[in-house]
């Protein structure tokens, strides 16, 4: 396995690792090939060197299967190299242009949630070819700590998972929501009162209740720990966190504002919330790795490589 990225390189990983320069720009040529596309501009360095290293790549290494997180553009660019391509699937609105084209093309469609509870607008060869494999967080299968660290037994704990990727909350609302629950204690993760947190896990154990948005990973890590959750979707492209938050409401899984609350509802709505109960293991089954995995593996071997060149 190779993992081709813009992000470091983590000391832990021994395996292949091809580092991938930035390709973001504030003010881009056509970005989006007259919407063909997402993100492909004109003229732009940082994007062509990006596509050229994984040509560079898929020619050099000539791989069984090329696995595209989100980027239609490095999936199209694989498929048109001839090597197999699945896609990690997200929820929202995907039926413009470009995604029809990277999810038609795919062998196959990772969704990291539940198959009883699918996204409804999906055409039916979609669905066909999806594996769902509920969903995936570092935290699976991770020990909860030992009890004796939370917050001290007279207040309650509601841990605010508000994560590095923009927020719609503001530093006022949040003060707010504290001063109209004195009998919780609160702990900011991320968001404009706390810094990036590297390992949340001890904190969403201890904690009565999680505030978070509605992305993949805050809701896979939340329903890791078992721990009830109040959830508010951000807004975000093609409408991903709604569509999650939907799904989560739906089920009952989780407790779903579609804004923040005024300040007077947050008593109320945390006391409803720690009473949920917990039915996070259909949302979480605990080896949504293990089962893309699989499916990687048969996929990869379902199609045997070619030689770099053919014996005389």
């Amino acid at each position: 396995m190779t993992i081709l990225t813009s992000l470091p390189k983590p000391q832990a990983w021994t395996s292949g690792w091809v580092s991938l320069p930035p390709d973001r720009d504030d003010a881009p040529a056509d970005p989006t090939a007259r919407g063909r596309l997402h993100w492909a501009p004109v003229h732009h360095p940082g994007h062509q060197e990006r596509m050229g290293t994984i040509a560079e790549w898929i020619t050099r290494e000539r791989p069984a299967l090329f696995v595209s997180d989100v980027s239609v553009e490095a999936a199209v660019l694989a498929r048109l190299m001839g090597t197999p391509v699945a896609i990690a699937a997200m929820r929202g609105d995907r039926g413009d242009e470009a995604h029809r084209l990277a999810y038609d093309l795919a062998e196959a469609l990772i969704a990291p949630w539940p198959q009883s509870l699918p996204e409804p607008d999906w055409p039916a060869h979609w669905h066909a070819k999806t594996l769902h494999t509920g969903s995936i967080s570092r935290f699976d299968g991770r020990p909860r700590p030992a009890p004796g660290s939370g917050a001290p037994p007279s207040r309650k704990e509601v841990v605010a998972m508000l994560g590095a990727g923009g927020t719609d909350v503001t530093d006022r609302q949040l003060r707010e929501a504290v001063r109209a629950t004195p009998d919780w204690s609160w702990t900011f993760l991320g968001g404009p009162w706390a810094d990036w947190t590297d390992d949340p896990w001890p904190l969403l154990c201890r904690a009565d209740v999680v505030v978070t948005h509605a992305g993949q990973n805050a809701v896979a890590e939340c329903a890791a720990a078992r721990v009830p959750t109040i959830v508010i979707p951000q807004d975000r492209p093609h409408g991903e966190q709604h569509a999650t938050a939907r799904a989560l409401h739906a089920a009952g899984l989780a407790t779903v504002r579609d804004g923040w609350p005024a300040a007077h509802d947050w008593p109320d709505l945390l006391a409803e919330a720690s009473l949920r109960d917990d039915r996070w293991a259909l949302w979480s089954p605990g080896d949504g790795a293990q089962r893309a995995g699989r499916l990687l593996t048969e996929l990869a071997r379902r199609t045997p490589r070619q030689p770099a060149c053919a014996p005389r």
